[in-house]
């Protein structure tokens, strides 16, 4: 290899290391151009006629089905709201305490007694008293006091049965709760949004 006129020999070197000039194996330069042809039709087929959907195009197709079918739901359950009662199955409630003490708990503590949000074992309830206002607080939230809309987060499955959960708390004594509010004790009467 140090033979000066050797043809695979190229006339500059690295270090003392020559560089090679070898010639790449056929089936390696055909698979390349066949790769260089297959995205040319790709690109073609896809992009340019659009002859079929693509991925971003079926998932926003797919999205908006989902979206639908989401949007009928929430309508449903907005409309069935008003004749809603507490659960008292214990899976379900098992399930609401689930998600009060993952996401509810942080403002309201796990024993119902307030942190940032109210007190929700007494009877002075800021935003109505009996449990369909409490499943529309839940729902709709109440954005100018920190209370995110859940009805983004949640299915109404899972908010009945949180609010279904919180139901249970009511007339329970926590350790130290949260001074009440809401100086009117809550109504026993219809909600404050019928």
């Amino acid at each position: 290899m140090n033979d000066q006129n050797d043809p695979l020999l190229l006339d500059h070197d690295a270090d003392g290391i020559r560089e090679l000039d070898n010639n790449l194996p056929r089936w390696w330069v055909w698979l390349f151009y066949i790769t260089i042809i297959y995205s040319v039709i790709y690109l073609g087929y896809y992009h340019v006629f659009a002859k079929e959907k693509t991925s971003a195009s079926e998932y926003a197709i797919e999205k908006a089905a989902g979206d639908k079918i989401k949007n009928a739901s929430m309508v449903k359950f907005e409309g069935t709201m008003s004749a809603l009662e507490p659960g008292t199955d214990q899976a379900e409630l098992a399930q609401g305490r689930q998600t009060y003490d993952l996401l509810c708990a942080p403002c309201h503590r796990v024993d119902g007694g307030g942190l940032v949000g109210p007190n929700l074992c007494d009877d002075f309830w800021i935003h109505g008293s009996n449990f369909v206002d409490n499943v529309k607080t839940i729902w709709n939230g109440v954005p100018e006091k920190g209370m995110i809309t859940w009805k983004t987060v949640l299915n109404p499955q899972q908010i009945h049965a949180v609010a279904s959960y919180i139901h249970t708390l009511r007339g329970t004594n926590p350790k130290n709760p949260k001074p009440p509010e809401n100086l009117t004790p809550a109504k026993t009467g219809p909600s404050e949004y019928e």
